[in-house]
This record gives C-alpha cells, sequence and structure tokens, in this order.
C-alpha cells in the first residue's frame, strides 16, 4: 500500500512538472527567437545551430546565389568574389534559399563571418530585405583574427532604426555559444 501511494505521488509530481513546462514553452510572453546567419565555410553555421537549439529559436540562413567557391573566398586574391564584394560598400549580391518574415520576431540573432573588419554584403542584402526596425538585433561573428567591433559599429550606422547589441565574438565550443546566445535571449 505504501508502495503504491508513493508511486502515486511520484506520478502527479511528474505531471504537474511536465504541465508547468508546457505552460512555459507555450507562454505568449516569451520571445519569439530567430538565428538568422550567413556561413561561407560552415563555421558559423555550426555556432548558429547550436544556438537555436538552445534557445528553441527558429533557425535560417542567409543563402549567396550562387554559392561561394574555394576561389571566391580567396582573400588574397584582390579580384576574387569576396574580395571585390567587400571593396565596394554599395554591393548588395543576390540571395537564394527561402524567405523567412523576420518581422515577427521579437528577438533576432544575426551570425556571420567578419570579413575586412565588417559583415559580408550578403548580411546587409537580408537586413534590407527585412522590415527590422526596432527589433532587438544580437550580432555574432566568428574571425580567425578579427574582432566584432568594426562590424557592429559600421551596422549600427547602416541601420539606425534597429535596435542593436553590441554582440559577441564566439570563436568558441558550439556549447559555450549556446550558453550565451541563451543568457542574452530573455528567457
Amino acid at each position: 500500500m505504501r508502495t503504491l501511494l508513493l508511486m502515486l505521488a511520484a506520478m502527479l509530481s511528474l505531471s504537474s512538472c511536465a504541465q508547468r513546462q508546457k505552460e512555459q514553452t507555450m507562454d505568449p510572453a516569451s520571445p519569439k527567437i530567430l538565428v538568422a546567419y550567413f556561413s561561407a565555410t560552415g563555421t558559423t553555421e555550426r555556432i548558429a545551430k547550436a544556438m537555436a537549439e538552445a534557445t528553441g529559436a527558429t533557425l535560417y540562413e542567409i543563402t549567396p546565389s550562387p554559392r561561394f567557391t574555394a576561389a571566391d573566398l580567396d582573400w588574397n586574391n584582390p579580384k576574387s568574389r569576396s574580395s571585390v564584394e567587400m571593396k565596394d560598400p554599395a554591393c548588395r549580391p543576390s540571395l537564394g534559399g527561402s524567405e523567412i518574415d523576420a518581422s515577427a520576431y521579437d528577438v533576432i540573432f544575426i551570425g556571420y563571418p567578419i570579413w575586412w573588419d565588417l559583415a559580408p554584403r550578403q548580411v546587409n542584402t537580408w537586413i534590407e530585405s527585412q522590415q527590422l526596425e526596432g527589433k532587438r538585433m544580437i550580432p555574432f561573428a566568428t574571425s580567425g583574427g578579427s574582432t566584432i567591433t568594426g562590424s557592429v559599429r559600421d551596422l549600427r550606422r547602416l541601420y539606425p532604426t534597429i535596435d542593436w547589441t553590441d554582440g559577441r565574438l564566439l570563436n568558441v565550443a558550439p556549447q559555450k555559444a549556446a550558453s550565451w546566445a541563451k543568457s542574452q535571449s530573455g528567457q
């Protein structure tokens, strides 16, 4: 009898816990989160996926059209696609892939590799295709040697109606990036 009562109490406790967890995930007050990213080599993509999983966010890839080849990414070649695009501040390369309405989200993480101390021009193309005024944008970046500071300064200058945070350079293990994202998402 005592065992039966303990089992019943445990089941009620688990049921109550599951109900609270369900209510929290369905809480309309929880922010709707998007992790949008551009990744030419997969480095930024790994970080973005970990962040989206940790925060329960929608994951969206900003897809260049056409995709980059190794030759396109040769920053030592002044005629490579990436070099040509980054030399022209007005360049807005074409995007492919699926579309998303970012205006439906409360918090938007936007990730990219640092190129020439800036976000790649594909990020500008995507931002300009969205209605992001007043949205909380949290930049994150990966880089072999630059900081995120110059890219965030440029994004703030170009898009002053967006609520930019300082963001973070995430040359870290995906688990650490996920933990940081959770702390920034308002959850």
